[in-house]
C-alpha cells in the first residue's frame, strides 16, 4: 500500500475530527517496548522481560500555508503556544485509524532557492495509540 492518502485530523474536547491539509509525511506508528535484562543467577543466558514501549519521535510534514484561521499552521501553532492537549486521528487509504493524544510544538522549515517552505509538528505523547481495523474486514 502506498501512503498516498493518508490523513490527519484532530479534535479537541469531544468535537469532531477536524482534517490537516498539506500533509506531506508521517512517521513510523506504533511502540517499541524497552527491553529489560532480568537474569537470576541459575539462567545459563540472560533472560528479558518487556518493559513499556516508546513511541519514539512523532514528526509530522506539512506544506506551509497560513493564508486563513484554519491553516493548519496558525491552528496547531495555537495548540502548542496554548499548551493545549489534543486528540489526534490517522488514516491510511485502507481505513485502519490511528487514535492518540497529544501535545504539540511547530517548527517552520528553512527554505532556499527553488525550495519549499514546510513546517513540522512535533508530538508529545499523553495517551495509548490505539489502533482502529477497518469495519467489514
Amino acid at each position: 500500500m502506498l501512503a498516498n492518502g493518508i490523513t490527519l485530523a484532530y479534535k479537541t474536547e469531544g468535537d469532531a475530527y477536524l482534517p490537516l491539509a498539506g500533509l506531506k509525511e508521517v512517521p513510523e506508528m506504533g511502540v517499541d517496548p524497552e527491553k529489560i535484562e532480568n537474569t537470576c543467577l541459575s539462567d545459563t543466558v540472560k533472560q528479558y522481560e518487556m518493559g513499556i514501549g516508546d513511541a519514539g519521535d512523532m514528526d509530522f510534514v506539512f506544506k506551509y500555508e497560513n493564508s486563513k484561521s484554519t491553516s493548519p499552521y496558525r491552528v496547531l501553532r495555537s495548540f502548542a503556544d496554548a499548551g493545549t492537549k489534543v486528540s489526534f486521528e490517522e488514516t491510511f487509504p485502507d481505513e485502519t485509524k490511528f487514535n492518540w493524544d497529544a501535545y504539540v510544538s511547530v517548527k517552520l522549515g528553512g527554505g532556499g532557492v527553488n525550495g519549499v517552505i514546510d513546517f513540522t509538528v512535533s508530538m508529545a505523547l499523553q495517551s495509548d495509540i490505539a489502533v482502529i481495523d477497518p469495519a467489514g474486514v
